[in-house]
């Protein structure tokens, strides 16, 4: 199993936090409001633990479970404390009304925090194109992309002990299209499915 540091206390922290307990895995939480930080760990239950904001995180694999324009930020706020450290950036930077990116640019979030990750760091995306609802109650593909090897393998295994599929779709520039896949379910919820409760996965067809 892995050692998780989720930075932030939201409603994303709350459910991989809860997932990432339930499959075994260590479980800190880190937050700018120490007291919900406490009391997202103390929710979770399981060993899981709150760490001080900034501080170096207990675990291998730190989830900034962040709105997209928190991320980088964070990324650079913590610095070397992230040294070594493989860093899975969840968010979608939808534009103001979710039907396009917020940056023009072919980047990605996922990109621009490697841009400020201290040295020996990896960053991957992963479950930005899973709807929050989605991972409480459903068992969805997870796509996922990094340049290091090693540390999407070490992703994925945290992903499987949720009891979930990984998906490689290779190096991290293409966390630029799983971006442009979050604002194609954002659509698809909005339109074509009409609803929340479904996720984009991999059908397999053989003869």
């Amino acid at each position: 199993m892995s050692g998780i540091t989720l930075i932030g206390t939201g409603n994303m922290a709350r459910t991989i936090g809860t997932l990432a307990v339930a499959g075994g895995n260590t479980v800190e939480v880190m937050g700018r409001d120490q007291a919900k930080a406490d009391d997202l760990a103390r929710a979770l239950g399981g060993g899981a633990t709150a760490g001080e904001w900034g501080a170096a995180p207990a675990g291998d694999i730190v989830i900034t479970a962040l709105l997209a324009d928190g991320v980088v930020p964070v990324v650079a706020e913590y610095g070397d404390a992230l040294a070594d450290k493989v860093i899975v950036d969840i968010s979608n930077p939808f534009n103001a009304t979710s039907d396009g990116l917020a940056h023009r640019e072919e980047t990605s979030i996922a990109q621009e925090a490697a841009k400020v990750a201290p040295a020996g760091a990896s960053v991957v995306k992963a479950f930005n194109t899973v709807f929050r609802n989605v991972l409480e109650k459903g068992r969805p593909d997870v796509f996922i992309a990094g340049d290091d090897a090693r540390a999407k393998a070490g992703v994925a295994a945290f992903i499987e002990s949720l009891g979930l599929r990984p998906l490689d779709v290779g190096g991290l520039k293409m966390a630029h299209w799983l971006e442009g896949m979050g604002v194609v379910t954002m659509g698809l919820a909005r339109t074509g499915v009409g609803h929340w409760d479904f996720a984009l996965g991999v059908d397999e067809f053989t003869g």
